[in-house]
């Protein structure tokens, strides 16, 4: 949202920026999500799964036109009896229709260099009460391997929304994945080969999904050096364990192994590369830090 608003800075395009300021109960959206409304009334993003979405997106004209801040209170303990969440919880939504430019854009350029942003949002009235929110950039997912549960693996991060980045071999894997990367694809050649993982950083998993396991000490040393927030391998119990004994004659400590999660994945036992694939994306969502973080009210 914050690069959609980026480009609406850009382009002169007025829109109103929403923002959620309360949770309480279930929520389709983390505390702090973002949401624009535009002077043609089209919204992008969204703050519910549907059940108060059109309202929110008719106050966010509205308030473009009124030039007014507004917050409003959906659901439990809520004025608009007619408006109800399912869930039986409650959302506060601030509506902003003069955000502060300069701020939006920096953020933008922060989260696209890959640094963390922070955005502080004032209530309406005279008291002059804020709440801030600290935004990571968009998490990251680079792969090696090759075959047929390397390419759904790719296919599964890719449809999830994840960035990616792409390390293989294999050339028929290369060329098939290239679309879904987002990152410059890397070919290997040989398995002492260290290519640059420079991309790999705290809002980044790395795993390696080979089933010939000599193309991964490399690969892992490499990663293991970085600050990569999560590191997986496919393989079986006995192939893991074959990987920390490679990897600690090579010199790498017990405490840089523990890093290393293996079997990849949240069900164990798969045989379809799709499952696999499944399984090994739901352990790293499951390990992810939060995209949203509520640091200051």
């Amino acid at each position: 949202m914050l690069h959609v608003a980026a480009e609406a800075i850009k382009d002169g395009f007025p829109f109103a920026l929403i923002t959620s300021v309360g949770i309480s109960g279930g929520s389709a959206r983390p505390l702090g999500s973002l949401a624009l409304v535009t002077s043609h009334g089209q919204m992008t993003g969204y703050l519910s799964n549907g059940c108060i979405d059109r309202d929110i997106q008719a106050r966010g004209a509205a308030s473009l036109e009124t030039g007014k801040k507004a917050l409003f209170h959906y659901g439990q303990g809520s004025q608009f009896m007619d408006l109800k969440l399912p869930c039986g919880g409650a959302l506060k939504v601030l509506i902003d229709p003069k955000p502060d430019h300069t701020t939006l854009l920096q953020a933008d350029e922060d989260l696209k260099a890959r640094r963390g942003a922070s955005l502080t949002f004032t209530y309406p009235g005279d008291d002059g009460s804020q709440i801030a929110f600290a935004y990571r950039p968009k998490f990251r997912v680079v792969l090696a391997g090759r075959g047929a549960a390397f390419r759904a693996t790719a296919t599964v991060a890719a449809a999830a929304g994840f960035e990616v980045g792409i390390i293989t071999p294999e050339q028929d894997d290369l060329e098939a994945l290239t679309p879904l990367s987002t990152l410059p694809p890397i070919a290997l050649t040989t398995p002492d080969q260290v290519p640059d993982l420079s991309t790999l950083d705290e809002n980044t998993a790395f795993l390696t999904l080979f089933h010939d396991h000599d193309w991964e000490p490399a690969l892992l040393q490499s990663a293991l050096a970085t600050p990569v927030a999560f590191v997986g391998c496919l393989g079986s119990k006995a192939a893991h364990a074959q990987r920390r004994a490679i990897l600690s004659a090579a010199g790498v400590a017990d405490e840089m192994l523990d890093r290393i999660r293996g079997p990849i994945g949240l069900v164990g036992g798969l045989r379809d590369a799709q499952l696999i694939a499944i399984s090994a994306m739901a352990e790293v969502t499951e390990a992810m830090p939060p995209s949203i973080v509520q640091i200051a009210e």
